[in-house]
């Protein structure tokens, strides 16, 4: 067995892992990474957040051959099946490995393959899987950033080749004619537009009374709109009770007594932290019921020299916010100036199409007695969307009514992740900088969708 000693190892190379391990390495320590997978990036690159969204962007392609008149020229609309769509997502993973192995290689970060199991607060010893042999690592601090997985209840079969979760999706060798999604959450719904687009009659079965309630109602409304323009079925207020399956179809029945029948099963309802094998019990560490760790304002959990980022503590359980959560345990680790909780949090769903948001919604502002205003600039007029043809969607902002003050600003339609950081940055602005009149004194490119923001910074004064 061999023994290393480092300042920092962390364990997991998703967005946290690799975050923590750029800043620590940057600032002068030694750093080693623990990745079970053969190639780093985890979760997020392999199973999640990248791959979804190369299959959404082929998918709206595909969206686009077959509604767009301009495009019967050169023949009629087309057939894609789901595995044919993935090839896409699978030359984007290697891509993105590529790129971040060499991340680790410039920063001198060593790797280690295999899966990591505490023996004391400060001691890992990693196994690989090609091996009988171990290596122990000793470390000054650690970092766990073992990422989640979808939490799976014991009475679904998994293993059954019509049952899937949202990792196990991505192995699906056909395009079934008919889908069950239960779970209306950001995953559930990201899917639920995928297969959608492809042509499956999706099923979306949601224990809640609307989809993703933490939006602004509006656009919450608008994607439920465009998900049955679809031809999905939403099912509000429905609990899960049980699924059969066999080499025909799969019914689920619900806690109601209604019975759904399709050709496909996707379970779609939360995630677990990744931490069941991690021995945190020879660390001093308790998970909770999800296995996710508990951490203070600074990713400390209870053992003061271990982090937890990303996420396996939770909440916002997002790539941009566990790269900037790894970034800021380093800062913690190194004494660094530049350390930051991560708490204002934009939201990017990629659904079709995608919804974007930062700050405050309607009902917020309502329930807190603020005095607020809407501007609002819907895409159909606006010169940029008609030319990409893309008139689906809208910007709104809100706005205190007498310091003109940015509240939030959401925005559901095409490149909507994208625009929503033009109001996130002026937000973040001191004193007058954060106000309406930023985008009616600035001049913007034309055409653009950025335009959006003086179309609605003019509709919102219009209302005063």
């Amino acid at each position: 067995m061999a023994d290393f000693h480092y300042d920092v190892v962390i364990i997991g190379s998703g967005p946290a892992g690799e975050g923590a391990a750029m800043n620590a390495a940057k600032k002068g320590k030694k750093v080693a990474v623990v990745e079970t997978r053969s190639m780093v990036g985890g979760n997020c690159t392999h199973l999640g957040t990248i791959p979804s969204k190369a299959l959404r962007h082929s998918v709206t392609q595909i969206i686009q051959f077959n509604t767009n008149p301009m495009f019967r020229d050169i023949g009629e609309p087309r057939f894609f099946s789901f595995p044919r769509v993935l090839r896409n997502a699978e030359d984007v993973i290697a891509k993105q490995v590529k790129v971040r192995t060499e991340f680790y290689g410039r920063n001198r970060v060593n790797l280690y393959t295999g899966h990591a199991k505490f023996v004391d607060p400060n001691t890992l010893d990693v196994f690989s899987p090609e091996s009988t042999n171990h290596v122990r690592l000793h470390a000054d601090q650690i970092v766990i950033a073992t990422g989640s997985s979808p939490w799976r209840p014991d009475n679904i079969d998994f293993n059954h080749e019509r049952v899937y979760d949202s990792d196990t999706i991505l192995s699906l060798e056909h395009t079934p004619r008919t889908m069950i999604i239960y779970g209306a959450g950001v995953i559930g719904c990201e899917y639920a537009s995928i297969f959608s687009g492809l042509g499956v009659k999706v099923d979306l079965i949601h224990p809640g009374d609307r989809l993703l309630s933490f939006l602004d109602d509006e656009i919450s409304d608008a994607l439920s709109y465009h998900l049955r323009d679809k031809g999905a079925l939403i099912r509000h207020n429905e609990d899960f009770d049980s699924i059969e399956a066999n080499d025909k179809f799969v019914t689920l029945k619900m806690k109601s007594g209604k019975k759904v029948k399709a050709d496909a099963f996707l379970w779609a309802a939360g995630r677990s932290g990744n931490t069941k094998e991690l021995g945190l019990e020879n660390a001093g560490l308790t998970p909770n019921s999800r296995g996710q760790l508990d951490v203070d304002q600074s990713y400390r959990t209870a053992v003061d020299h271990i982090y937890a980022i990303g996420d396996v503590i939770g909440w916002p359980a997002l790539a941009s916010a566990a790269y900037d959560q790894g970034r800021a345990a380093a800062a913690d680790i190194t004494d660094m100036e530049d350390f930051r909780f991560v708490s204002e949090v934009p939201t990017g769903i990629y659904t079709i199409p995608e919804i974007s948001s930062v700050g405050k919604n309607e009902r917020e502002l309502t329930e807190a007695k603020v005095p607020y205003e809407v501007g609002q600039a819907f895409f159909k007029n606006i010169a940029r969307a008609q030319i990409t043809d893309e008139g689906v969607g809208m910007l709104k902002i809100l706005f205190h009514r007498d310091t003109l003050e940015l509240l939030g600003v959401h925005c559901f339609g095409d490149q909507a992740a994208e625009i929503v950081h033009i109001g996130q940055a002026i937000m973040s602005q001191k004193g007058e900088g954060n106000t309406l009149k930023y985008f009616v004194n600035t001049t913007f490119n034309y055409p653009t969708m950025a335009e959006a923001y003086r179309i609605a910074a003019l509709n919102g004064l219009n209302k005063l």
